[in-house]
């Protein structure tokens, strides 16, 4: 019995030309990452709370609550990665955020980057693209109670507690 392959990402407009990064990246165990050159998020957090991404059920583990964040482009740092991704899905303006720290998963063939940063002011997330069902800032105590992509899911207490130190 064959499974079914992930959803991929939705088709692009005519004339769009898809970084050679949007691809899938599959592991020795034949698990599958999102990103050729590896992937990033933005952890932006202000007062507390964090924002997060609820996640449109067609993406890899849709329905689910995560950082902004994916594919890196060909010859892009994590942060820049991070930061346009965060702008393109949920409108997190560079200009109030101040970097703090990367914490970074290498799996050897794949890794994730997430970027964390605070915010100097609030600003309202906006939803910019068919990635995101909605944004919304969460208090840190409210976060484990959401149904968590599973990656941000295990790295949550960690970040937490990089964060509040």
């Amino acid at each position: 019995m064959s499974s079914m392959p992930e959803p991929g990402p939705p088709p692009l407009p005519p004339g769009h030309v898809r970084d050679p990064g949007d691809a899938w990246v599959e592991g020795p165990d034949g698990q599958r990452f999102w990103g050729r050159f590896g992937a990033a998020g933005l952890l932006v957090h202000i007062d507390g709370a964090v924002l997060l991404q609820h996640r449109v059920s067609w993406s890899h583990f849709g329905g689910t609550w995560g950082l902004p964040g994916g594919a890196r482009r060909q010859g892009e740092t994590a942060r820049e990665g991070a930061l346009r991704e965060a702008a393109e899905e949920a409108g997190v303006p560079a200009s109030v955020l101040e970097a703090e720290f990367e914490q970074v998963l290498d799996l050897g063939f794949w890794s994730y980057t997430t970027v964390v940063a605070r915010a100097r002011s609030w600003f309202e997330p906006v939803v910019g693209d068919a990635e995101s069902v909605a944004l919304r800032w969460v208090p840190f105590p409210d976060v484990a109670g959401l149904p968590l992509h599973p990656g941000f899911g295990a790295a949550w207490p960690g970040l937490r507690g990089r964060i509040e130190s």
